[in-house]
């Protein structure tokens, strides 16, 4: 094992004439990490300033203790900025190493390179960002089957905002833009509200549709049309809607059992049946959504959803009959 090192590592790969870049930064032991693993689990944070506690319990999780002197190795995935995970991350119990990668290429993400660095990480966290970004340049790449290798070897899985959204089957990909809950609600089929499947597929949030910065960015009514779309175009017959609100992480055992960490709230909307009324350019009725608003160490089982404990809402020719919240 390597002396613990705090590198940043700038890499240059050249195809041809066109040049492609990996920037890479390293904190802690350089040398691969292998351990057996207990998960797989996952942390789904909404947005904002990160749940550190979430994180570490993702750590643990993954080497099957709290107090133990199992290490293991982190990847952190990106197309923008640069290495602000390392150090917090690095600083936590039961971490090896922390290795940023920032791919703006999807020539990049298909690198054998950039696969091995992530095949042989315990845990692999997708930063905050853009959801259409990350799609387009990982869906159907190395980086893809890398990450599910990760989890196929019982590692953990998160991500931040649009690096959580990524990891429900049902991806809001925000590809035509931002959708509101305004606009959406108005137009379920307004141009911003585009959707991408057969990226990931993790056994626990089968059946899912993330959403996050969820109460601060009032985006219920959306999450709304969002669920409605899937049952109207034939892509599911019942959906259920996770939308985590900013400093909030929903974290996931391998048994599909749910736990809310940090300051905010998450909320669970079982769409069960077909909206009433859910066509282009016009505003979309759906009534009877079931509606689970869990706070703060509170506790969802994503595979045997609970039989009571919900409030019924519905949207009526575009508006809420009562506050969803």
């Amino acid at each position: 094992m390597r002396p613990v090192i705090a590198l940043s590592i700038f890499a240059l790969l050249t195809a041809g004439s066109a040049a492609a870049k990996v920037t890479r930064y390293l904190t802690g032991n350089a040398g691969d990490v292998v351990v057996a693993l207990a998960g797989p689990a996952y942390d789904l944070g909404g947005g904002g300033p990160d749940v550190d506690a979430a994180i570490q319990w993702l750590i643990d999780q993954v080497r099957g203790c709290t107090s133990c002197s199992t290490k293991v190795d982190v990847v952190i995935l990106r197309a923008t900025g640069s290495d602000g995970y390392n150090l917090p991350i690095f600083a936590m119990n039961g971490v090896d190493s922390v290795e940023t990668l920032v791919i703006t290429k999807r020539t990049d993400a298909d690198t054998a390179a950039v696969e091995t660095t992530i095949q042989n990480a315990e845990v692999v966290f997708f930063a905050g960002g853009d959801q259409c970004t990350y799609v387009t340049l990982f869906k159907g790449t190395k980086v893809e089957t890398a990450v599910e290798h990760v989890h196929g070897k019982g590692g953990g899985i998160g991500g931040t905002s649009a690096g959580e959204v990524i990891h429900s089957p049902y991806v809001y990909d925000a590809c035509g833009g931002s959708a509101t809950s305004a606009t959406a609600l108005a137009n379920p089929y307004d141009r911003a509200i585009t959707f991408t499947y057969g990226f990931f597929a993790w056994p626990p949030l089968a059946g899912t549709l993330l959403d996050s910065h969820f109460v601060t960015r009032d985006r219920f009514g959306r999450l709304a049309a969002f669920l409605a779309r899937q049952i109207q175009d034939g892509v599911a017959t019942t959906v259920l809607g996770v939308g985590i609100d900013e400093e909030t992480s929903v974290v996931v055992d391998r048994t599909g059992f749910a736990r809310v960490m940090g300051t905010g709230q998450a909320y669970f909307a079982l769409a069960d049946h077909a909206p009433e009324t859910c066509a282009a350019r016009t505003p979309l009725t759906f009534r009877n959504l079931k509606i689970w608003k869990v706070g703060p160490g509170g506790t969802f089982d994503l595979a045997n959803r609970p039989a009571l404990g919900y409030t019924l809402r519905s949207v009526v020719n575009g508006a809420w009959d009562q506050s969803p919240y």
